[in-house]
């Protein structure tokens, strides 16, 4: 029996439902009639690691809410190969875009972890959208957001060689700890899943990074990336 079919959710999966609607940019300042009117349609679902969510070409009927977990979204060639379009994770949705354009899922998204989502029928969206106008302007600067993202990747990929790619990447997703900059590495993040990531293949990037690491730029961890020169690594990553 597949793992995501819906089930009927208690009162404790209420809260978390609340929960993860208020991580979601946009949908924290919902009045409480709106978020409850959206908790009284979604299901919960869990996936596997590996496990597909949507397929790219179905019919795109559900937008599926992140509780905790991480998914890519990709394109896949013919040929197997794929294209990473974003990763996501806990506090973000996806597939609004296919059921506003009454469109085919663009990407298929895929579980990297053990995953934990809600998902809400695209007709139901539909019509709370038309009845509740700031939960139309939730999902209208979450799309406008996603423009914006796909207009930055689509300069990465076409504008930026492989190093300023990874440069730009790393220094977008470093964060400060006790007094390092750093950018953590979930399990899921081989060098395989990285390449993807960047539109490159395994040994391109490793020859990038172990370049990057042999200038003193920066030190690879198998839980992390240390940046030892921001300053360089931002020189890399211009266009």
């Amino acid at each position: 029996m597949p793992a995501h079919l819906p089930q009927t959710a208690p009162v404790s999966d209420a809260v978390r439902a609340r929960q993860t609607l208020s991580a979601i940019p946009h949908f924290a300042d919902l009045a409480d009639d709106v978020l409850d009117s959206l908790l009284r349609r979604m299901t919960p679902c869990q996936y596997e690691a590996g496990q597909v969510i949507c397929l790219e070409g179905e019919p795109g009927e559900k937008v599926y809410f992140l509780e905790k977990g991480w998914v890519k979204a990709v394109r896949i060639a013919t040929d197997g190969r794929e294209q990473a379009a974003m990763f996501l994770r806990g506090g973000e949705l996806f597939g609004d875009e296919a059921v506003f354009t009454g469109a085919a899922y663009p990407v298929t998204v895929i579980a990297l972890e053990n995953t934990t989502a809600w998902a809400l029928e695209g007709q139901a969206v539909l019509e709370l959208v038309q009845r509740h106008p700031a939960l139309a302007m939730a999902i209208i600067r979450h799309l406008g957001e996603r423009v914006l993202y796909y207009v930055q990747l689509v300069e990465d990929l076409g504008l930026r060689n492989v190093q300023a790619r990874v440069a730009h990447t790393l220094l977008a997703h470093a964060e400060l700890k006790d007094g390092q900059l750093i950018v953590p590495r979930q399990a899921w993040t081989t060098l395989d899943e990285m390449a993807t990531r960047l539109g490159t293949v395994r040994d391109v990037l490793s020859r990038t990074l172990n370049a990057l690491e042999q200038e003193g730029v920066l030190h690879l961890e198998r839980t992390q990336i240390i940046i030892y020169d921001p300053q360089k690594l931002l020189e890399r990553g211009r266009v």
